[in-house]
């Protein structure tokens, strides 16, 4: 069966896949080097570059996704995504100044902007289906 065939529901799961996957590579090249197999480097490069290859198949399941969307959704998401990007560029450069002008107490931490990302995409995207509803 080619992609484009695929039902709603398993291109749901297919992109659910991939993105648990990448979650799960990510960890293990995050914290395998300390935990699991002490600093090998050898290991730590193949699950980094493991973890790249997953964040691959991740944006192209996010690709397909979207292409199978109809116009009305894909136009919620082209705005969410329009949102959450310029959100998130203003939002990341203002922490890191804020770090590097020593105006907080703490390094500026790319986990903070993720969860960022996270947050803003959800919202925007609730807020946008409503409006449309």
């Amino acid at each position: 069966m080619t992609y484009s065939m695929k039902t709603k529901k398993q291109q749901v799961l297919n992109l659910a896949g991939w993105t648990w996957s990448w979650v799960a590579t990510l960890a293990l090249a995050t914290f395998g080097p300390q935990f699991i197999w002490d600093d090998h480097q050898l290991l730590t490069i193949l699950f980094v570059g493991l973890n790249f290859a997953n964040g691959i198949a991740m944006v192209i399941a996010n690709r397909h996704f979207f292409n199978s969307l109809d116009e009305l959704q894909r136009k919620i998401q082209l705005e969410a995504l329009g949102i959450t990007l310029g959100l998130t560029v203003i939002i990341g450069i203002t922490y890191s100044l804020l770090d590097t002008t020593n105006l907080i107490g703490v390094d500026a931490e790319i986990s903070f902007l993720v969860g960022i990302i996270g947050i803003v995409y959800m919202v925007s995207t609730l807020i946008i289906r409503k409006r449309y509803a």
